[in-house]
């Protein structure tokens, strides 16, 4: 990079994309872009269509249609942009960015393409690889993994399409081993996004069915009698070393079975506790496994780690390489309560990014 500036200045912000979590990218994007442009960094908003068409956006653009629309979309008569894979190549990211930030939620887009893509193209990029961003977007991976590594999480068993047609009475006895409610997943989405909570057997193939819907590979997994929903932050300092925030704790309200995607962000159905009310032990143990965890799976650059918390157990769920980004979203609220603002918190991303540089590391 020596003849690159010293510190980046010039930031592309990825936003949109084709998975089931579109409109959520357009809101975490409109904050990280306002922190960008607080921040003075030259700042080019680059949407990808629910189609996968790559287009200019004009950052007053963006952040308007973040506050106009509950569910905001890039629109698909931008202008287009060719984004361009050569490393050097002319007209592409690489003559609009020394750093990439993809603020993008779900497959196509935190699942390891879009990171591969950077990768191919020589620019850096803020969060996860190739590798850590795919197989934390997978689910049943993930688990795999963690319990490799002998972290705790709780018991599942995974379904493909191909074996729910071929194998269902297979599959059912595996999910009758489980402990009721069960949660059926699509195994690689967000957001709560094509999830069921199912209470008996009779529910199983609907839920499943509504599962496939979204993605082929499906995960079921047992409910956590009792438990608290407790999540944690986490970022790699400038020697790369994972530090975890401040812990949080969200509350679902009356008339919501569990934290599904009307709850998050259309009916204003949770209270989101920071930082959360647990014991020293208990903050201890989640802030350790949240660091174990993503040093697992290869993290790199942010992260926030999912818990189910009982009075005898902490369990990890899930792990979430690009988390919603919103100034009020949970990310950046547990780091703020831990004393890292939004400005701030995007501003070391961005450097973090700068300092990995990409290739192998």
């Amino acid at each position: 990079m020596s003849d690159q500036p010293v510190t980046p200045r010039r930031v592309a912000v990825l936003l949109g994309g084709q998975s089931s979590e579109h409109s959520i990218s357009c809101i975490s994007a409109a904050g990280v872009i306002r922190a960008l442009l607080d921040a003075e960094f030259i700042v080019t908003a680059v949407g990808i269509t629910r189609d996968g068409v790559w287009v200019h956006l004009p950052n007053a653009q963006v952040l308007q249609m973040a506050s106009d629309a509950a569910l905001p979309e890039v629109p698909a008569n931008a202008r287009p942009f060719a984004a361009g894979v050569q490393p050097g190549a002319t007209g592409g990211l690489g003559d609009v960015a020394d750093v990439v930030f993809p603020v993008l939620h779900g497959p196509w887009g935190e699942d390891g393409t879009v990171q591969g893509f950077l990768e191919l193209s020589g620019i850096p990029y803020v969060g996860s690889g190739v590798l850590a961003s795919a197989v934390a977007m997978h689910k049943s991976t993930m688990k795999s993994l963690l319990v490799g590594a002998g972290l705790p999480v709780g018991s599942w068993c995974a379904v493909t399409a191909h074996r729910w047609r071929n194998f269902a009475e297979e599959v059912r006895a595996e999910i009758e081993e489980l402990s009721w409610p069960v949660f059926v997943k699509p195994a690689r989405a967000g957001s709560s996004v094509g999830i069921s909570r199912v209470t008996d057997p009779a529910g199983i193939s609907a839920a499943i069915d509504y599962a496939l819907s979204f993605d082929p590979h499906v995960i079921v997994e047992s409910g956590v009698v009792a438990a608290r929903e407790i999540e944690c932050a986490v970022i790699t300092d400038e020697d790369g070393v994972p530090q975890a925030s401040c812990c949080a704790e969200i509350v679902v309200g009356p008339g919501h079975d569990f934290y599904d995607f009307q709850a998050k962000y259309l009916d204003d159905a949770a209270t989101l506790i920071v930082p959360a009310v647990l014991s020293e032990s208990q903050a201890a143990a989640v802030e350790k496994l949240a660091c174990h965890a993503f040093t697992v799976l290869s993290c790199e650059g942010l992260a926030r780690v999912d818990f189910f918390v009982t009075d005898n157990d902490v369990i990890i769920n899930e792990v979430n390489t690009m988390p919603g980004f919103t100034p009020i979203s949970m990310f950046p609220r547990m780091w703020a309560e831990s004393g890292l603002g939004y400005q701030q918190l995007v501003t070391h991303l961005v450097h973090d990014a700068w300092r990995r540089g990409t290739g192998l590391r």
